[in-house]
Protein backbone atom coordinates (compact mmCIF):
# COMPACT_ATOMS: atom_id res chain seq x y z
CA UNK A 1 0.00 0.00 0.00
CA UNK A 2 1.34 3.45 -0.91
CA UNK A 3 2.15 6.05 1.71
CA UNK A 4 -0.80 8.18 0.60
CA UNK A 5 -3.23 5.24 0.61
CA UNK A 6 -2.01 4.15 4.04
CA UNK A 7 -2.49 7.64 5.42
CA UNK A 8 -5.95 7.95 3.88
CA UNK A 9 -6.94 4.64 5.47
CA UNK A 10 -5.65 5.92 8.80
CA UNK A 11 -7.67 9.13 8.45
CA UNK A 12 -10.84 7.23 7.59
CA UNK A 13 -10.36 4.91 10.54
CA UNK A 14 -9.74 7.78 12.94
CA UNK A 15 -12.68 9.87 11.80
CA UNK A 16 -15.00 6.89 12.04
CA UNK A 17 -13.91 6.32 15.63
CA UNK A 18 -14.71 8.22 18.79
CA UNK A 19 -13.52 11.82 18.98
CA UNK A 20 -11.04 11.15 21.74
CA UNK A 21 -8.12 8.85 22.32
CA UNK A 22 -8.87 5.21 21.48
CA UNK A 23 -7.36 4.29 24.83
CA UNK A 24 -9.88 3.17 27.43
CA UNK A 25 -10.76 5.73 30.05
CA UNK A 26 -9.10 5.18 33.39
CA UNK A 27 -11.15 2.90 35.63
CA UNK A 28 -10.14 4.85 38.74
CA UNK A 29 -9.11 8.39 37.95
CA UNK A 30 -8.36 11.48 39.99
CA UNK A 31 -11.27 13.86 39.39
CA UNK A 32 -9.24 16.75 40.80
CA UNK A 33 -5.99 16.01 38.96
CA UNK A 34 -3.87 18.70 37.34
CA UNK A 35 -3.23 17.88 33.69
CA UNK A 36 0.03 19.40 32.48
CA UNK A 37 0.13 19.91 28.72
CA UNK A 38 3.39 20.75 26.97
CA UNK A 39 3.23 22.97 23.90
CA UNK A 40 5.41 25.06 21.60
CA UNK A 41 2.56 27.45 20.80
CA UNK A 42 2.11 30.13 23.42
CA UNK A 43 -0.60 32.66 22.48
CA UNK A 44 0.47 36.15 21.51
CA UNK A 45 -2.54 37.41 23.48
CA UNK A 46 -5.85 35.92 24.61
CA UNK A 47 -8.15 37.37 21.92
CA UNK A 48 -8.62 35.25 18.81
CA UNK A 49 -9.68 38.33 16.81
CA UNK A 50 -6.44 40.16 17.65
CA UNK A 51 -3.75 38.01 16.02
CA UNK A 52 -3.24 35.69 19.00
CA UNK A 53 -1.87 32.83 16.88
CA UNK A 54 -2.70 29.13 16.93
CA UNK A 55 -1.78 28.76 20.62
CA UNK A 56 -4.96 30.50 21.71
CA UNK A 57 -7.06 27.98 19.80
CA UNK A 58 -5.23 25.10 21.43
CA UNK A 59 -5.76 26.40 24.96
CA UNK A 60 -9.10 28.27 24.82
CA UNK A 61 -11.29 26.80 22.07
CA UNK A 62 -13.93 24.62 23.73
CA UNK A 63 -12.13 24.87 27.04
CA UNK A 64 -12.60 28.53 28.03
CA UNK A 65 -14.82 29.80 25.21
CA UNK A 66 -17.64 28.09 23.39
CA UNK A 67 -19.59 28.92 20.25
CA UNK A 68 -23.10 28.33 18.98
CA UNK A 69 -21.63 25.24 17.27
CA UNK A 70 -18.54 23.14 17.84
CA UNK A 71 -16.23 21.42 15.37
CA UNK A 72 -15.65 18.10 17.10
CA UNK A 73 -12.38 16.21 17.11
CA UNK A 74 -13.99 13.78 14.65
CA UNK A 75 -14.64 16.60 12.15
CA UNK A 76 -18.41 16.94 12.58
CA UNK A 77 -20.22 20.19 13.44
CA UNK A 78 -22.57 19.90 16.43
CA UNK A 79 -24.71 22.40 18.37
CA UNK A 80 -23.09 23.81 21.51
CA UNK A 81 -24.67 26.98 22.90
CA UNK A 82 -27.44 26.76 20.30
CA UNK A 83 -30.35 24.66 21.55
CA UNK A 84 -32.10 24.78 18.19
CA UNK A 85 -32.18 26.73 14.93
CA UNK A 86 -34.41 27.17 11.93
CA UNK A 87 -33.63 28.30 8.38
CA UNK A 88 -36.09 30.20 6.18
CA UNK A 89 -37.14 28.65 2.89
CA UNK A 90 -34.97 31.05 0.89
CA UNK A 91 -31.95 30.26 3.10
CA UNK A 92 -31.42 33.92 4.03
CA UNK A 93 -32.69 33.95 7.62
CA UNK A 94 -31.38 31.81 10.48
CA UNK A 95 -33.17 31.87 13.83
CA UNK A 96 -31.20 30.49 16.78
CA UNK A 97 -32.56 29.62 20.20
CA UNK A 98 -29.98 29.63 22.98
CA UNK A 99 -29.55 26.97 25.64
CA UNK A 100 -30.99 27.65 29.07
CA UNK A 101 -28.92 27.94 32.21
CA UNK A 102 -25.66 29.07 30.61
CA UNK A 103 -23.56 31.60 32.53
CA UNK A 104 -20.25 33.30 31.91
CA UNK A 105 -17.36 32.84 34.31
CA UNK A 106 -18.20 36.27 35.74
CA UNK A 107 -21.64 34.95 36.71
CA UNK A 108 -23.51 36.92 34.05
CA UNK A 109 -26.17 34.91 32.16
CA UNK A 110 -25.72 34.21 28.45
CA UNK A 111 -28.08 36.35 26.36
CA UNK A 112 -28.75 36.98 22.68
CA UNK A 113 -26.98 40.34 23.06
CA UNK A 114 -23.74 38.49 23.87
CA UNK A 115 -24.04 36.43 20.68
CA UNK A 116 -24.67 39.53 18.58
CA UNK A 117 -21.70 41.28 20.19
CA UNK A 118 -19.43 38.28 19.63
CA UNK A 119 -20.28 37.92 15.93
CA UNK A 120 -19.76 41.63 15.37
CA UNK A 121 -16.33 41.41 17.03
CA UNK A 122 -15.29 38.86 14.39
CA UNK A 123 -16.74 40.80 11.45
CA UNK A 124 -15.50 44.23 12.61
CA UNK A 125 -13.11 46.16 10.37
CA UNK A 126 -10.38 45.90 13.00
CA UNK A 127 -10.79 42.13 13.44
CA UNK A 128 -7.82 39.97 12.51
CA UNK A 129 -9.88 36.79 12.38
CA UNK A 130 -9.13 34.67 9.31
CA UNK A 131 -12.84 33.81 9.17
CA UNK A 132 -14.06 37.39 8.88
CA UNK A 133 -14.74 37.12 5.15
CA UNK A 134 -16.62 33.83 5.66
CA UNK A 135 -19.21 35.78 7.66
CA UNK A 136 -19.37 38.76 5.29
CA UNK A 137 -22.82 37.77 3.98
CA UNK A 138 -24.36 38.71 7.34
CA UNK A 139 -26.38 41.89 6.84
CA UNK A 140 -28.13 42.12 10.20
CA UNK A 141 -28.34 40.46 13.61
CA UNK A 142 -31.50 40.94 15.63
CA UNK A 143 -32.24 39.93 19.22
CA UNK A 144 -36.04 39.92 19.70
CA UNK A 145 -35.57 38.48 23.20
CA UNK A 146 -32.77 37.21 25.44
CA UNK A 147 -32.94 33.67 24.03
CA UNK A 148 -33.37 34.38 20.32
CA UNK A 149 -30.87 35.50 17.69
CA UNK A 150 -32.01 36.20 14.12
CA UNK A 151 -29.30 36.46 11.47
CA UNK A 152 -30.16 37.78 8.03
CA UNK A 153 -27.86 37.13 5.06
CA UNK A 154 -27.36 38.84 1.72
CA UNK A 155 -26.87 35.44 0.07
CA UNK A 156 -27.33 31.81 1.06
CA UNK A 157 -24.53 30.49 3.28
CA UNK A 158 -24.64 26.74 3.64
CA UNK A 159 -21.56 26.88 5.88
CA UNK A 160 -23.00 29.36 8.38
CA UNK A 161 -23.27 26.87 11.28
CA UNK A 162 -19.71 25.70 10.53
CA UNK A 163 -18.41 29.27 10.29
CA UNK A 164 -20.14 30.17 13.54
CA UNK A 165 -18.09 27.48 15.28
CA UNK A 166 -15.19 29.96 14.96
CA UNK A 167 -17.10 32.69 16.79
CA UNK A 168 -16.39 32.40 20.51
CA UNK A 169 -19.22 33.80 22.57
CA UNK A 170 -17.89 36.54 24.81
CA UNK A 171 -19.72 38.51 27.50
CA UNK A 172 -20.72 41.78 25.84
CA UNK A 173 -19.54 43.63 28.95
CA UNK A 174 -15.97 42.39 28.45
CA UNK A 175 -14.28 45.39 26.86
CA UNK A 176 -10.75 43.97 26.50
CA UNK A 177 -9.98 40.25 26.51
CA UNK A 178 -6.39 40.35 25.25
CA UNK A 179 -5.14 39.46 28.75
CA UNK A 180 -8.35 38.33 30.48
CA UNK A 181 -11.42 36.29 29.55
CA UNK A 182 -15.12 35.84 30.25
CA UNK A 183 -16.33 32.74 28.46
CA UNK A 184 -18.90 30.02 29.10
CA UNK A 185 -16.58 27.01 28.88
CA UNK A 186 -15.82 24.27 31.41
CA UNK A 187 -12.64 26.08 32.51
CA UNK A 188 -11.86 29.63 33.54
CA UNK A 189 -8.50 31.35 33.28
CA UNK A 190 -6.60 31.00 36.53
CA UNK A 191 -3.25 32.56 35.62
CA UNK A 192 -1.15 33.41 32.58
CA UNK A 193 2.55 33.77 33.19
CA UNK A 194 3.81 35.05 29.85
CA UNK A 195 6.68 33.05 28.46
CA UNK A 196 6.03 30.19 30.84
CA UNK A 197 2.55 28.78 31.45
CA UNK A 198 -1.18 29.30 31.22
CA UNK A 199 -3.38 27.59 33.81
CA UNK A 200 -7.11 26.85 33.60
CA UNK A 201 -9.22 25.95 36.62
CA UNK A 202 -12.45 23.95 36.46
CA UNK A 203 -15.48 26.24 36.40
CA UNK A 204 -17.91 24.90 38.98
CA UNK A 205 -20.81 26.87 37.50
CA UNK A 206 -20.46 25.21 34.07
CA UNK A 207 -23.80 24.46 32.41
CA UNK A 208 -22.76 21.08 30.99
CA UNK A 209 -20.91 17.99 32.16
CA UNK A 210 -18.01 18.94 34.38
CA UNK A 211 -14.45 18.07 33.26
CA UNK A 212 -12.86 14.80 34.36
CA UNK A 213 -9.97 16.72 35.91
CA UNK A 214 -9.62 19.71 38.18
CA UNK A 215 -7.09 21.91 36.44
CA UNK A 216 -5.19 22.16 33.16
CA UNK A 217 -1.81 23.84 32.84
CA UNK A 218 -0.35 24.58 29.40
CA UNK A 219 3.42 24.82 29.79
CA UNK A 220 5.25 26.54 26.95
CA UNK A 221 8.65 25.68 25.51
CA UNK A 222 10.76 27.37 22.87
CA UNK A 223 12.24 24.23 21.32
CA UNK A 224 11.19 20.64 20.75
CA UNK A 225 14.08 19.11 22.72
CA UNK A 226 13.08 20.92 25.90
CA UNK A 227 9.46 19.91 25.30
CA UNK A 228 10.38 16.23 24.96
CA UNK A 229 12.62 16.36 28.02
CA UNK A 230 9.73 17.76 30.03
CA UNK A 231 7.69 14.63 29.29
CA UNK A 232 10.65 12.36 29.98
CA UNK A 233 11.17 13.97 33.38
CA UNK A 234 7.44 13.96 34.26
CA UNK A 235 7.26 17.78 34.15
CA UNK A 236 4.31 17.46 31.73
CA UNK A 237 1.73 14.72 31.10
CA UNK A 238 0.94 15.28 27.42
CA UNK A 239 2.66 16.72 24.34
CA UNK A 240 0.01 17.99 21.95
CA UNK A 241 2.09 17.78 18.77
CA UNK A 242 5.48 16.15 18.35
CA UNK A 243 7.72 18.20 16.08
CA UNK A 244 10.27 15.62 14.96
CA UNK A 245 10.20 11.87 14.28
CA UNK A 246 13.69 11.58 15.75
CA UNK A 247 12.28 12.27 19.19
CA UNK A 248 9.71 9.47 18.98
CA UNK A 249 12.26 6.70 19.47
CA UNK A 250 12.52 7.52 23.16
CA UNK A 251 8.75 7.08 23.60
CA UNK A 252 7.77 4.34 21.14
CA UNK A 253 7.85 0.89 22.67
CA UNK A 254 8.22 2.33 26.16
CA UNK A 255 5.36 1.20 28.41
CA UNK A 256 5.59 4.48 30.36
CA UNK A 257 4.24 6.40 27.35
CA UNK A 258 1.47 6.23 24.77
CA UNK A 259 2.08 7.46 21.20
CA UNK A 260 -1.01 8.20 19.09
CA UNK A 261 -1.14 9.43 15.49
CA UNK A 262 -4.30 11.24 14.44
CA UNK A 263 -5.57 13.25 11.48
CA UNK A 264 -4.05 16.67 10.88
CA UNK A 265 -5.21 19.74 9.00
CA UNK A 266 -1.82 21.49 9.21
CA UNK A 267 -0.33 22.12 5.79
CA UNK A 268 3.27 23.23 5.18
CA UNK A 269 3.23 25.46 2.12
CA UNK A 270 5.47 27.77 0.15
CA UNK A 271 3.07 30.60 -0.61
CA UNK A 272 3.90 33.01 -3.41
CA UNK A 273 2.78 36.58 -3.75
CA UNK A 274 0.83 35.85 -6.91
CA UNK A 275 0.39 39.60 -7.54
CA UNK A 276 4.05 40.17 -8.43
CA UNK A 277 6.42 38.89 -11.09
CA UNK A 278 7.52 36.22 -11.66
CA UNK A 279 4.88 34.54 -9.49
CA UNK A 280 2.03 36.05 -11.46
CA UNK A 281 3.08 33.60 -14.19
CA UNK A 282 1.44 30.19 -13.77
CA UNK A 283 4.29 28.47 -15.66
CA UNK A 284 6.80 29.76 -13.09
CA UNK A 285 4.70 28.46 -10.22
CA UNK A 286 4.26 25.09 -11.90
CA UNK A 287 7.99 24.92 -12.58
CA UNK A 288 8.84 25.47 -8.93
CA UNK A 289 6.29 22.83 -7.92
CA UNK A 290 7.97 20.30 -10.21
CA UNK A 291 11.43 21.28 -8.95
CA UNK A 292 10.80 19.99 -5.43
CA UNK A 293 11.13 16.34 -4.46
CA UNK A 294 8.39 16.52 -1.84
CA UNK A 295 8.66 12.86 -0.84
CA UNK A 296 12.31 13.40 -0.01
CA UNK A 297 11.49 16.62 1.83
CA UNK A 298 8.79 14.96 3.91
CA UNK A 299 11.07 12.06 4.77
CA UNK A 300 13.90 14.41 5.75
CA UNK A 301 11.61 16.28 8.15
CA UNK A 302 9.21 13.57 9.36
CA UNK A 303 10.61 10.18 8.39
CA UNK A 304 7.70 7.77 7.86
CA UNK A 305 5.12 10.21 9.21
CA UNK A 306 3.05 12.85 7.44
CA UNK A 307 1.22 12.86 4.12
CA UNK A 308 1.99 14.15 0.64
CA UNK A 309 -0.69 16.49 -0.70
CA UNK A 310 -1.17 17.93 -4.16
CA UNK A 311 -3.31 20.87 -3.09
CA UNK A 312 -4.39 22.84 -0.04
CA UNK A 313 -7.14 20.35 0.82
CA UNK A 314 -6.37 17.59 3.36
CA UNK A 315 -8.09 14.16 3.26
CA UNK A 316 -10.40 15.17 6.13
CA UNK A 317 -12.22 17.73 3.95
CA UNK A 318 -15.23 16.47 1.93
CA UNK A 319 -13.85 17.97 -1.32
CA UNK A 320 -10.52 16.18 -1.13
CA UNK A 321 -9.20 14.39 -4.22
CA UNK A 322 -5.70 13.00 -4.67
CA UNK A 323 -3.91 15.65 -6.77
CA UNK A 324 -0.32 14.64 -6.00
CA UNK A 325 0.11 13.75 -9.67
CA UNK A 326 -0.40 17.38 -10.73
CA UNK A 327 3.03 18.99 -11.22
CA UNK A 328 4.77 15.95 -9.76
CA UNK A 329 8.54 16.04 -9.25
CA UNK A 330 10.26 16.50 -12.62
CA UNK A 331 13.30 18.84 -12.69
CA UNK A 332 13.73 18.57 -16.46
CA UNK A 333 10.13 19.63 -17.03
CA UNK A 334 10.65 22.45 -14.52
CA UNK A 335 13.54 23.82 -16.59
CA UNK A 336 11.44 23.63 -19.77
CA UNK A 337 8.60 25.54 -18.13
CA UNK A 338 10.97 28.24 -16.90
CA UNK A 339 12.26 28.68 -20.44
CA UNK A 340 8.69 28.91 -21.77
CA UNK A 341 7.92 31.49 -19.10
CA UNK A 342 10.84 33.67 -20.25
CA UNK A 343 13.38 32.64 -17.58
CA UNK A 344 15.79 30.29 -19.37
CA UNK A 345 18.56 31.30 -16.94
CA UNK A 346 16.30 31.21 -13.91
CA UNK A 347 15.74 34.12 -11.54
CA UNK A 348 16.39 35.20 -7.96
CA UNK A 349 13.87 35.69 -5.16
CA UNK A 350 13.57 35.75 -1.38
CA UNK A 351 11.70 33.36 0.91
CA UNK A 352 10.55 35.00 4.16
CA UNK A 353 10.80 32.17 6.66
CA UNK A 354 9.42 32.00 10.23
CA UNK A 355 12.22 31.33 12.67
CA UNK A 356 10.72 28.24 14.33
CA UNK A 357 10.99 24.61 13.26
CA UNK A 358 10.62 23.15 10.77
CA UNK A 359 10.55 26.24 8.51
CA UNK A 360 14.30 27.06 8.41
CA UNK A 361 15.13 23.44 7.50
CA UNK A 362 12.42 23.36 4.85
CA UNK A 363 13.74 26.64 3.41
CA UNK A 364 17.23 25.20 3.10
CA UNK A 365 15.87 22.13 1.32
CA UNK A 366 13.91 24.29 -1.13
CA UNK A 367 16.94 26.49 -1.71
CA UNK A 368 18.93 23.43 -2.76
CA UNK A 369 16.15 22.05 -4.98
CA UNK A 370 15.54 25.35 -6.77
CA UNK A 371 19.27 25.79 -7.40
CA UNK A 372 19.19 22.57 -9.45
CA UNK A 373 16.87 24.24 -11.97
CA UNK A 374 18.77 27.54 -12.03
CA UNK A 375 16.66 29.49 -9.52
CA UNK A 376 18.39 31.25 -6.63
CA UNK A 377 16.33 31.42 -3.44
CA UNK A 378 17.53 33.69 -0.66
CA UNK A 379 16.33 32.94 2.87
CA UNK A 380 15.19 35.72 5.17
CA UNK A 381 14.40 34.41 8.66
CA UNK A 382 11.81 36.44 10.58
CA UNK A 383 9.84 36.09 13.81
CA UNK A 384 6.19 35.10 13.94
CA UNK A 385 5.22 38.69 14.76
CA UNK A 386 7.29 40.03 11.86
CA UNK A 387 5.64 37.48 9.57
CA UNK A 388 2.19 38.63 10.60
CA UNK A 389 2.99 42.29 9.94
CA UNK A 390 5.18 41.99 6.84
CA UNK A 391 3.50 39.10 5.03
CA UNK A 392 -0.07 38.79 6.27
CA UNK A 393 -0.92 42.45 6.80
CA UNK A 394 1.34 44.42 4.46
CA UNK A 395 1.67 41.69 1.79
CA UNK A 396 5.27 42.85 1.39
CA UNK A 397 6.95 39.63 0.25
CA UNK A 398 7.83 37.48 -2.75
CA UNK A 399 7.39 34.04 -1.20
CA UNK A 400 6.99 32.70 2.30
CA UNK A 401 6.86 29.47 4.24
CA UNK A 402 3.94 29.00 6.59
CA UNK A 403 1.87 26.27 8.17
CA UNK A 404 -1.88 26.63 7.77
CA UNK A 405 -3.81 24.84 10.49
CA UNK A 406 -7.44 25.60 9.66
CA UNK A 407 -10.04 23.05 8.67
CA UNK A 408 -11.96 23.56 5.38
CA UNK A 409 -9.86 26.59 4.44
CA UNK A 410 -9.88 26.25 0.64
CA UNK A 411 -12.17 29.31 0.80
CA UNK A 412 -9.09 31.51 1.27
CA UNK A 413 -8.23 30.88 -2.41
CA UNK A 414 -11.55 32.46 -3.33
CA UNK A 415 -10.47 35.72 -1.69
CA UNK A 416 -8.16 37.76 -3.99
CA UNK A 417 -7.36 40.07 -1.04
CA UNK A 418 -5.86 37.24 1.02
CA UNK A 419 -2.15 37.59 1.64
CA UNK A 420 -1.05 35.39 -1.27
CA UNK A 421 -3.14 37.32 -3.81
CA UNK A 422 -4.31 34.38 -5.91
CA UNK A 423 -7.08 35.59 -8.22
CA UNK A 424 -8.76 33.22 -10.64
CA UNK A 425 -12.30 34.51 -11.43
CA UNK A 426 -13.55 30.98 -12.06
CA UNK A 427 -12.36 29.84 -8.65
CA UNK A 428 -13.84 32.93 -6.99
CA UNK A 429 -17.17 32.10 -8.66
CA UNK A 430 -17.05 28.41 -7.71
CA UNK A 431 -16.24 29.11 -4.06
CA UNK A 432 -18.94 31.76 -3.84
CA UNK A 433 -21.36 29.39 -5.56
CA UNK A 434 -20.47 26.60 -3.17
CA UNK A 435 -21.34 28.80 -0.22
CA UNK A 436 -24.73 29.68 -1.71
CA UNK A 437 -25.42 26.05 -2.67
CA UNK A 438 -28.80 24.56 -1.84
CA UNK A 439 -27.35 21.21 -0.75
CA UNK A 440 -24.20 19.71 0.69
CA UNK A 441 -23.73 17.65 -2.47
CA UNK A 442 -23.77 20.81 -4.61
CA UNK A 443 -21.32 22.51 -2.25
CA UNK A 444 -18.97 19.52 -2.36
CA UNK A 445 -19.08 19.32 -6.17
CA UNK A 446 -18.22 23.00 -6.60
CA UNK A 447 -15.37 22.96 -4.08
CA UNK A 448 -13.98 19.77 -5.60
CA UNK A 449 -13.86 21.52 -8.98
CA UNK A 450 -12.27 24.60 -7.42
CA UNK A 451 -9.70 22.40 -5.71
CA UNK A 452 -8.67 20.89 -9.06
CA UNK A 453 -8.31 24.31 -10.74
CA UNK A 454 -6.26 25.72 -7.87
CA UNK A 455 -3.93 22.72 -8.11
CA UNK A 456 -3.55 23.08 -11.90
CA UNK A 457 -2.74 26.78 -11.37
CA UNK A 458 -0.09 25.84 -8.79
CA UNK A 459 -1.44 28.78 -6.80
CA UNK A 460 0.99 27.87 -4.01
CA UNK A 461 3.51 25.10 -3.51
CA UNK A 462 1.87 22.60 -1.15
CA UNK A 463 4.71 20.64 0.41
CA UNK A 464 3.13 18.19 2.84
CA UNK A 465 0.54 17.62 5.52
CA UNK A 466 1.96 17.46 9.03
CA UNK A 467 1.38 14.34 11.07
CA UNK A 468 -0.59 14.80 14.28
CA UNK A 469 1.29 12.87 16.93
CA UNK A 470 0.28 13.11 20.57
CA UNK A 471 2.47 11.55 23.24
CA UNK A 472 1.34 11.13 26.83
CA UNK A 473 2.28 9.41 30.03
CA UNK A 474 0.59 6.00 30.05
CA UNK A 475 -1.59 6.89 33.04
CA UNK A 476 -3.25 9.72 31.08
CA UNK A 477 -6.18 9.00 28.75
CA UNK A 478 -9.16 10.69 27.11
CA UNK A 479 -7.29 13.35 25.15
CA UNK A 480 -8.19 14.32 21.57
CA UNK A 481 -6.01 12.76 18.88
CA UNK A 482 -6.80 14.80 15.77
CA UNK A 483 -5.31 18.21 15.04
CA UNK A 484 -8.28 19.98 13.49
CA UNK A 485 -7.68 23.73 13.79
CA UNK A 486 -5.04 23.06 16.47
CA UNK A 487 -7.81 22.73 19.05
CA UNK A 488 -7.15 20.47 22.05
CA UNK A 489 -10.18 19.76 24.18
CA UNK A 490 -8.94 19.13 27.71
CA UNK A 491 -12.20 18.43 29.54
CA UNK A 492 -12.21 14.67 28.85
CA UNK A 493 -8.63 14.02 29.94
CA UNK A 494 -8.25 11.66 32.87
CA UNK A 495 -5.27 10.80 35.04
CA UNK A 496 -5.27 7.48 36.86
CA UNK A 497 -4.81 7.55 40.61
Amino acid sequence: MSLISRRNLLVATLLASAAFSPLAFAQDYDADATIRIGSLYEPQNLDNTAGAGQGINEAFNGNVYEALFQLTDAGTVEPKLSADYKVSEDGLTYTFTLKDGVTFHSGEPLTAADVKYSIERVTAETSKSSRKKSLSTITSIETPDDKTVVITLSARSISLPYNLSYVWIVNDKAADITATEDGTGPYKLEEWRRGSALSLARFDGYWGDKPTNGEVVYQYFTDATALNNALLTNAVDVITSVQSPDSLAQFTGNSAYTVTEGASTTKEILAYNDRVAPFDNVKVRKALARAVDKAKLLNSIWGDYGTLIGSFVPPTDPWYVDLTGVDAYNPDSAKELLTEAGYPDGFEFTIDTPDYDPHPLVAQFLQSEFAKVGVKANINIITANEWYTKVYQEKNFQATLQEHVNHRDIVFYGNPDFYWGYNNPEVVKLIAGAESAGSVDEQTAKLTEANKIIAEDAASNWLYLYPQIVVSASNVTGYPVNGLNSQFFAYGIQKAK
